[in-house]
């Protein structure tokens, strides 16, 4: 099973993912604000992310946490690719912080897709 998170490591998971909309959002108007609210929300997102450890061992669903972690270093990725585009130093100086992002959001949404069937089947056998 994977270890439920309490109140408020759910709700540090939520504010962190509202921030990342936000801070993605807001790149339109302010590239600077946008880096530091993405950023803030990455590292609560990605940290409860982490606390939600699998102590299984069936497969599939190991190989789905596997994934869900490799999509937060993707969005941590993104934080490190927005930060070389707004101060302009590094390999990514224009929008290539978007292709990580997205790299992240297809994992993670496959894997908020395929969890719980998983989880179900790993908890009947």
């Amino acid at each position: 099973m994977i270890r439920e998170l309490s109140f408020l490591e759910n709700l540090l998971f939520r504010i962190g993912a509202i921030l990342m909309l936000l801070g993605v959002a807001l790149h339109i108007f302010s590239s600077e604000i946008s880096l530091y609210l993405y950023g803030i929300g990455a590292m609560l997102f990605c940290l409860m992310q982490l606390r939600a450890v699998y102590e299984g061992n069936d497969l599939v669903v190991a190989r789905l946490r596997r994934q869900q972690l490799f999509a937060c270093l993707m969005f941590l990725a993104t934080v490190l690719c927005m930060s070389m585009q707004v101060y302009q130093y590094g390999f990514a100086q224009r929008n290539e912080w978007v292709v990580t992002l997205t790299i992240g959001c297809v994992l993670e949404l496959y894997t908020a897709w395929r969890l719980p069937n998983a989880l179900q089947k790993a908890k009947k056998s």
